[in-house]
């Protein structure tokens, strides 16, 4: 501090990126944990619904049924516990009653009570997951996934600048992020692409 002169200050980006990094990072981690479970289910959508389970139960109720359809119907319905009303009631034979809903058929024997389900009931947190993922709901959820999408950007690219020197993007990062970049463009040129 000569002659009454102050140095100044020299600004340090690292700790700035540092900073926008941990805290990119922290938000980001709910999104991404719902990202990557919805990815993982929907990649091996050939092989299973992650979105319903198929459902098959057969239960009684009492019995005989009325010859009215929508009476017997209506039987079903409140000793099956069931408070949705149906779309359709249709008489196969005098056997076999539909009940028909949004998500499931009820086979019904009004001579015996049988009842014989069949449908799909929603995996809660996939099937919501699987909504927002493939962005179901526009309006504002694309907002929302953009602002993700900016997120993960801007943590990519802090991430580059986190460790300097030869572990970083002069030295082991540079050959990690080509072989990043690499994985996608050599699976579109091993396996082709659109």
């Amino acid at each position: 501090m000569a002659d009454g002169v102050v140095p100044r200050r020299r600004f340090k980006l690292r700790p700035w990126v540092r900073a926008l990094h941990r805290d990119l990072g922290y938000l980001a981690v709910g999104l991404t944990v719902v990202y990557a479970l919805s990815g993982l289910a929907v990649n091996h959508i050939a092989d299973w619904d992650p979105n319903f389970v198929q459902i098959e139960r057969e239960y009684q109720v009492e019995a005989p049924l009325p010859h009215d359809d929508d009476a017997a119907a209506e039987l079903v319905r409140a000793q099956a516990g069931i408070t949705e009303a149906p779309i359709d009631v249709y008489r196969v034979s005098e056997t076999e009653l539909e009940i028909a809903f949004e998500d499931r058929t009820l086979h019904v024997d009004p001579t015996t009570g049988r009842v014989f389900e069949e449908g799909q009931e929603p995996r809660m947190f996939l099937r919501v997951a699987n909504w927002l993922h493939l962005n179901r709901g526009k309006k504002a959820w694309t907002s929302f996934a953009d602002g993700y999408a900016i997120a993960l950007l801007l943590l990519a690219s802090t991430g580059l600048f986190m460790i300097p020197g030869k572990k970083g993007l002069v030295g082991r990062g540079a050959i990690l992020v080509v072989l990043g970049a690499a994985i996608p463009f050599g699976y579109l040129w091993w396996f082709g692409g659109p």
